[in-house]
């Protein structure tokens, strides 16, 4: 399989797993959605949010009143969705791609995607973005990473997924990279701000870092792991012997982990 259609199929194994990923996968702090609203400034603008998954991020903007349009490719993501913003009438859940999205002539204030803008097509992402949003309108990328405080604990658990075949994952990186990583993200200098400003069409380009400390227990991070794509793409077995391992390592460290959590933001603006 080649590496784009190898990305393609997973990009849509988290449907596998929908009600764990609904479950497990953190949302995203309020002070990252003020962020977004206050330089977004809809003013009663409607939003499009692509790859809207089961309404991590979708749940906190609707909320606060925003008029939604949500795009999600997988159907049981999006039966998720649909429960998930079934409270919030202004909101609208779309099933399929956003490279085959059609606006439909409306153009938006907002585009939002949450974790999921290293999924969409590389060579026609910018394009759909200008096209989706009104003049001044407002893209917002934004994700979450885990970093493990322990470099004890992060580097056996790295031992388990390499025994696996496991590839890069949330707790794979030890803490001092993102610190090193911080200069960089603030002044602008990283993906997808160099993107961006390659592309030439946005301005007022923002990168935005929030930190918060989390403690999980075993099985609440055994079933994190279960939604994440690195180990989905495993066989059954392989991933099952996996995830095992690592609740071994886990409950031999006290029965949990504890991480640093960082949700990156970067926002621009439509020309």
């Amino acid at each position: 399989m080649d590496a784009e259609r190898r990305d393609v199929v997973r990009s849509r194994v988290f449907g596998e797993v929908a009600e764990v990923y609904d479950a497990y996968r953190p949302g995203y702090p309020d002070a990252l959605v003020d962020e977004v609203l206050a330089y977004a400034a809809l003013g009663g603008r409607p939003a499009v949010e692509v790859g809207a998954g089961t309404g991590k991020a979708t749940a906190a903007f609707a909320a606060r009143g925003v008029p939604l349009v949500c795009v999600e490719p997988d159907p049981r993501m999006a039966e998720v969705l649909a429960r998930t913003t079934a409270p919030y009438p202004q909101v609208r859940v779309e099933v399929g791609a956003f490279e085959e999205w059609e606006p439909g002539g409306r153009r938006y204030g907002l585009l939002a995607a949450a974790a999921c803008w290293h999924w969409l097509d590389r060579d026609r992402r910018w394009d759909l973005v200008h096209a989706a949003l009104a003049p001044g309108g407002a893209v917002a990328l934004f994700w979450n990473g885990r970093a493990v405080r322990d470099e004890g604990l992060r580097t056996a658990l790295a031992e388990v997924d390499a025994r696996h075949g496991v590839d890069r994952v949330p707790h794979s990186d030890p803490l001092s990279a993102w610190e090193d990583e911080q200069a960089a993200w603030a002044e602008g200098t990283g993906w997808p701000a160099e993107e961006c400003r390659r592309d030439g069409r946005f301005t007022g380009l923002r990168s935005v870092r929030f930190r918060e400390e989390h403690r999980y227990g075993t099985e609440h991070w055994v079933g994190y792991l279960s939604s994440i794509s690195a180990y989905r793409m495993l066989p059954e077995d392989r991933r099952a012997s996996a995830l095992a391992g690592i609740a071994g390592v886990l409950d031999a460290h006290g029965g949990g982990i504890d991480v640093v959590g960082v949700s990156d933001l970067f926002l621009a603006r439509a020309r």
